[in-house]
């Protein structure tokens, strides 16, 4: 919650909307609208259990709106994908304005190609099938698609959702940008693929008066469409609940063919894997079963808008409250920005003021979340350190991967450059990656210059890494740096 008390003041260069635009973070809020960042993608997505499960009754008919466009596609299933149609009808670009979702370093993502139009066409023709007259659940949901489907994930179903809300996206952010924003900062643009005209069975385009920056208009998503780390109704939860699923189904004969199937592929000395591998064909070969889990989501569903909202007003807390704050601090207090260093200075001092912020500053409690809501993950952190660089003279580049994996920040200006690794000590592979991860990063960059940063929440973190560091011989002068960041908990001054 943005504090509308507290002071506030735009940066026309900055990397969110609310500095952007010189619109304060308070009037997004009351506008119900995600404060995005414009210099690269926030790890949120949309979810369309939100639509179907909301008490907004035009949210409602969106999701009514993406069952019918399923069903037209479920209608003419039965005929061939011809290039053109798969084209049209099939695929999608990812929406980039609204700066949502994995995209590193940009907002430039893959979006809905050949591979996915297949498995969409395949399961209109088959676990799709009932799309619009299904049995048990109380509505369709193209989720169901991703339970069954490899490589169908959450950014995957929030590509689709996106795409075919993008009429009411547009227009949401258009109303805003007419009531809040300058002239001169909003654009009418005429956008492609915007609606989908039934009559002539074609994407239509429409304009739409919008946020403009940097040569792009910018899309506004409404908070309480938005989810972290994964879709209400997905794969991974599924296949943990499938014995609550087993036990839940109301039809004796199914759950009996269900038994009797496991039972011939299973022993007791089946591992694992094996009875995991077991329990997907059964979703596969009993589709019912996949219905039997959506219905028992549908019923939770009140927990599916409490959870998403929780964990989205924690994301907006992280990578914008505090990244403009401390953003601002570093400008203030630091010449981080503005000293003409070499790429390997300024990655050691971005990471000493990070350290500093940490574990000086209170910075801690936004990473050290306790073991009630989970540490932050690695890409968080990542993220947050990430878009504090925005501001420096270098070039920042994300997860740049040259052939050997993706490393997570290189800092360069034309030759000279540095790298940055980010690692949690909590992680099984710490050590490994200390030991070869940079090493093959530096030859694949042509770099000598890297540090190497661990993020530890405890003092058993901190005495494991220190560990790893003297039996690797990474304390001598010549070794790799190896920077621990003690994100674990403070006492206040007034107790210490």
């Amino acid at each position: 919650m943005v504090d509308p008390l507290a002071p506030w003041t735009a940066d026309p260069a900055g990397i969110y909307f609310s500095d952007r635009f010189n619109v304060a973070p308070q009037v997004l809020e009351d506008w119900g609208a995600f404060d995005i960042s414009v210099v690269t993608d926030l790890p949120v997505f949309i979810d369309p259990f939100l639509l179907f499960n909301s008490d907004k009754e035009e949210y409602r008919a969106l999701h009514e709106q993406i069952v019918d466009y399923l069903r037209f596609l479920r209608d003419h299933a039965h005929e061939p994908l011809t290039p053109g149609r798969t084209k049209s009808w099939y695929t999608f670009s990812e929406v980039r304005q609204n700066w949502l979702g994995f995209t590193v370093d940009g907002n430039a993502g893959h979006g809905l190609g050949k591979k996915f139009a297949v498995a969409l066409h395949d399961a209109l023709g088959g676990l799709l099938r009932d799309i619009g007259r299904e049995p048990i659940t109380d509505s369709s949901h193209m989720e169901k698609l991703a339970l069954i489907s490899n490589g169908v994930g959450r950014d995957t179903i929030s590509d689709l959702t996106t795409n075919l809300i993008k009429h009411f996206l547009l227009r949401y952010t258009s109303d805003f940008a007419v009531k809040h924003l300058a002239k001169e900062d909003r654009k009418t643009i005429p956008v492609a693929r915007a609606k989908f005209n039934y009559n002539t069975q074609t994407w239509a385009a429409q304009s739409y008066e919008l946020p403009y920056t940097d040569g792009d208009f910018v899309i506004l998503t409404p908070v309480d469409l938005l989810t972290k780390d994964d879709t209400w109704i997905n794969r991974s939860d599924m296949e943990r609940s499938f014995d609550a699923v087993l036990e839940a189904v109301e039809n004796s004969q199914l759950r009996a063919d269900v038994n009797n199937y496991l039972a011939q592929r299973l022993t007791k000395q089946s591992s694992d894997k094996e009875q995991r591998e077991a329990r997907l064909l059964a979703l596969r070969y009993f589709p019912d079963l996949v219905d039997c889990y959506i219905k028992l989501k549908e019923d939770a569903g009140d927990e599916a808008v409490s959870k998403s909202r929780e964990k989205v007003d924690d994301t907006q807390a992280l990578l914008r409250d505090q990244v403009q704050r401390t953003a601002h601090d570093i400008a203030q207090k630091t010449d981080l920005y503005e000293k003409p260093w070499t790429s390997a200075q300024e990655a050691r001092q971005a990471v000493e003021t990070f350290k500093h912020y940490v574990e000086d500053k209170g910075g801690w409690r936004l990473l050290n979340k306790g073991e009630s809501k989970g540490l932050s993950s690695e890409q968080d952190v990542q993220l947050f350190f990430g878009l504090l660089l925005q501001e420096s003279r270098f070039d920042i580049n994300r997860e740049v991967n040259n052939g050997s994996g993706a490393v997570d920040f290189k800092i360069s200006e034309g030759l000279d450059k540095s790298l940055i690794e980010f690692k949690l000590a909590k992680s099984s592979s710490l050590k490994r990656n200390m030991k070869n991860q940079v090493d093959v990063y530096k030859k694949a960059n042509d770099t000598d210059s890297a540090v190497f940063v661990v993020i530890a929440y405890t003092a058993k973190e901190i005495e494991k890494t220190q560990d790893a560091i003297l039996d690797l011989g990474l304390n001598k002068p010549e070794a790799m740096e190896v920077v621990i960041i003690d994100a674990s908990p403070k006492k206040s001054a007034s107790t210490v």
